[in-house]
């Protein structure tokens, strides 16, 4: 067995133990302390030094009073207590530790001290039947479980399924980007809880209590919230600061604001990247998704667009924009339902098909005649659900080549109720 024992600072006791779970799922809390068991992944961290090393640079957490680490919970914690009372551990472990720091024998201690025993050697030295007779079986069990001779139990700790915190403000707030201070904080409990669970985060909300109940007779909510999504789960704190400070820049508090949450919406499972030693390979700078969100989160949800494939057999209606931060809008269309030739569509459509004139032969006219090249495609019916199409598209796409202007795509719209004769259509060019 390999023990850890932790004195992080009251306040951040809990987010130690989210620290503490990213390498065991063996963590306890003790006497405002926390033990981690180890022995099963040791060899996962590259052996104790460097698991040590790890876990004991904290980021944005303060860093611990003192650790200690033993071959049980009971030494490895004793050890601790004598760090942060500034004594130094004896020679013979457990043997020489003082008694003092069991807490089993907590109610024994005046007793044992005035009999001179002191150390865990010493109590373990007297008659087990008078000990236990005289302090009860608990403290020969607390003894036992020091030197490994009996198993102990522990309640784990386990991470909450959603995070949601909330911190009173250090002054009341008056503007929107004063809860940003308050807001870091909260974001840096938040990575904590999401490198331990190795998930990434969705969707998270921001709430701040009022002050005030109401302003010039009008009543006011006890809270006002502020969504946040992205389009990927991320753990990237640097991404969600720049989101939450462009948000808030554009948010007027309706009162002054006493406290602020977090909590998140929505999370995903976030495994490790897989770097690589190629420098081809490793991409720097911001991802197009960061930056689309932070863009619309400065100039407006619906000034920032992305395209969209649709599912539909007309070229100039196979794509479509749509808000970049609208999640009904970012699932695509299977690929079965998609035009299968969409690939030799050309890059550029006009924005409306510009009608051609006709020779006598019915062929069409753009400056000059024009070379018409394989097979035509045909569309029939296509855009009967579509409410804004005048009439479903009856058509015959065909490549053509203009001796001016390379290659081109038309259609030919065929005669049916209403039309008496065929009409040609230019729809798009080649580069």
């Amino acid at each position: 067995m390999a023990w850890i024992a932790l004195s992080p600072p009251e306040e951040q006791l809990q987010a130690w133990c989210w620290q503490a779970l990213r390498f065991t799922p063996r963590v306890a809390v003790e006497q405002g302390c926390v033990l981690l068991e180890v022995s099963s992944t040791l060899r996962l961290w590259g052996g104790l030094r460097a698991l040590l090393q790890q876990l004991l640079q904290p980021g944005a957490l303060q860093p611990c009073r003192a650790w200690a680490r033993g071959r049980t919970a009971p030494v490895a914690l004793a050890l601790l207590l004598l760090k942060c009372q500034h004594r130094a551990p004896p020679q013979q472990v457990p043997d020489g530790l003082p008694l003092d720091t069991l807490v089993a024998a907590a109610p024994a201690l005046a007793v044992l001290e005035r009999t001179g025993c002191r150390s865990f050697g010493a109590l373990r030295a007297l008659p087990r039947a008078g000990v236990a007779r005289r302090f009860g079986a608990a403290l020969l069990e607390a003894l036992d479980q020091a030197y490994g001779e009996r198993p102990a139990a522990y309640d784990w700790c386990r991470l909450p399924p959603v995070f949601d915190q909330n911190l009173e403000l250090p002054a009341i707030a008056t503007a929107a980007p004063e809860l940003l201070w308050t807001g870091q904080r909260l974001l840096d409990a938040l990575h904590t809880w999401l490198r331990a669970g190795q998930r990434g985060v969705l969707a998270l909300e921001l709430e701040w209590t009022h002050d005030l109940r109401r302003i010039d007779g009008r009543q006011l909510p006890r809270q006002a919230r502020l969504p946040i999504r992205t389009a990927r789960p991320t753990q990237d704190m640097a991404h969600l600061r720049r989101l939450l400070h462009e948000h808030l820049q554009q948010q007027s508090l309706a009162a002054p604001a006493n406290h602020l949450r977090l909590r998140t919406l929505e999370v995903a499972p976030l495994p490790g990247a897989s770097a690589s030693l190629l420098p081809e390979e490793q991409h720097t700078g911001e991802p197009l998704h960061a930056l689309v969100e932070r863009l619309a989160a400065r100039l407006g949800a619906d000034r920032v667009l992305v395209p969209r494939l649709v599912a539909d057999h007309r070229p100039e209606r196979m794509q479509r924009w749509v808000p970049a931060q609208d999640p009904v809008n970012q699932a695509q269309p299977p690929a079965e339902e998609l035009a299968p030739d969409a690939a030799l569509y050309p890059a550029w459509l006009l924005r409306e098909p510009l009608a051609l004139d006709m020779d006598a032969q019915g062929q069409p006219l753009f400056h000059g005649p024009l070379q018409l090249l394989a097979r035509p495609r045909r569309v029939e019916g296509a855009g009967w659900w579509d409410l804004e199409a005048d009439k479903p598209a009856v058509r015959d796409y065909r490549l053509a080549r203009s001796a001016q202007l390379g290659l081109l795509w038309l259609y030919c719209e065929r005669p049916h109720s209403g039309q008496a004769e065929p009409r040609w259509f230019l729809q798009g060019a080649y580069a």
